[in-house]
């Protein structure tokens, strides 16, 4: 079902050239179709601050239950943004208050670029905290990606995420260990997952705090869901990533070393680039190196070409798995047993 451009925000514009279905709030107001609410706090850093909106925006919009999508982006002031960013945040994106007042039927959170695996250094930390503890008595479900996840597990379950010693970035094979869960329906059993960051929480944590893990790796749990099946749904990596996304990361990571930020040219992301687009990779870094070429050269566009994609299909299953469990709860009737092995007369413990 569509997603309705209710605000001027160039994403729905980007989408809609992509060949998306966005319907302008008029044309929405002539339809029957009910509406389900969808909060997107975006956390990620300037340089992917719009794609990752587009990534979520895509994903959902991609859904094929009966209703039209309303997705309210908002941040949090405590993220220092650029001149450029900040004008989008300022112009398109609402208040967290906004939020609170107008209500969600779910929320999603975004990871966001921070090293340090003590989440309380982070600027953003008591933020996040308040729109976490908002969201388990107000939201139906919230669906947490990488970071967020993190932040849930130490601030519900006294979970600290641990530094893995090295960033853990790529395309990595995972498995489906629970398949009659309702959010595994019509998912592959195998399937890849992009992942990207420098902290885990650890399959011993998620089970110390209760947590379901119905998707597994060997480079850790990915997808878990809380006890009460449905109100937080835990993403370890980013499933939401577009195919070329771990590419232009490496492109900023390059720029980082350019930059002196980092003192090591980086590693490729693992079992994501052939060896034909390592070499050619390879071939610019020692022209880089060597002054012949500037990080004008870098051959995104000759590698995007080549580019697999082997996450988006599970992806958007299980987002849209996610979605008629939300749309059931917030618009069907509530005693409905919509999950297996959930009592009718107690249905997920809402509020």
């Amino acid at each position: 079902m569509p997603l309705i451009a209710h605000s001027n925000l160039p994403s729905f514009t980007r989408l809609q050239q992509e060949g998306e279905t966005i319907l302008s709030k008029d044309r929405a107001n002539h339809q029957t179709i009910r509406e389900l609410h969808i909060g997107l706090l975006n956390m990620m850093p300037d340089t992917a601050l719009e794609a990752t909106e587009r990534q979520f925006f895509r994903l959902i919009g991609h859904s094929n239950q009966i209703a039209q999508f309303y997705i309210h982006p908002f941040t949090l002031s405590s993220i220092k943004r650029g001149d450029k960013a900040q004008a989008h945040v300022s112009q398109h994106y609402q208040s967290f208050d906004d939020i609170k007042a107008q209500g969600l039927d779910a929320l999603i959170i975004t990871g966001a670029h921070i090293e340090e695996a003590d989440l309380q250094k982070a600027p953003f930390y008591e933020q996040l905290k308040e729109v976490i503890e908002w969201s388990y008595d107000n939201v139906t479900s919230t669906l947490c990606s990488c970071l967020a996840t993190h932040a849930v597990l130490e601030f519900r379950y006294g979970q600290k995420r641990q530094a893995i010693g090295k960033k853990c970035w790529g395309v990595f094979p995972h498995k489906v260990l629970d398949r009659q869960h309702p959010l595994m329906s019509g998912v592959n059993t195998c399937f890849d997952v992009p992942h990207s960051r420098f902290n885990e929480i650890s399959k011993a944590q998620f089970d110390k705090a209760g947590v379901k893990i119905l998707v597994d790796s060997k480079v850790g749990a990915h997808l878990c869901v809380s006890e009460d099946l449905l109100r937080i749904v835990f993403f370890q990596g980013h499933p939401e990533y577009d195919t070329i996304s771990l590419l232009k990361e490496y492109k900023r990571e390059v720029i980082s070393f350019l930059n002196k930020d980092r003192k090591e040219y980086p590693s490729f992301p693992s079992n994501y680039l052939s060896p034909q687009n390592k070499a050619i990779l390879n071939e610019f870094k020692t022209k880089l190196l060597d002054g012949e070429f500037n990080i004008s050269d870098f051959p995104e566009a000759l590698i995007n070409q080549t580019l697999g994609n082997t996450w988006h299909d599970a992806t958007s299953g299980i987002i849209n798995n996610w979605i008629g469990c939300v749309y059931q709860v917030t618009h069907e009737d509530i005693n409905k047993p919509f999950m297996v092995g959930i009592n009718p007369n107690d249905p997920l413990n809402l509020k």
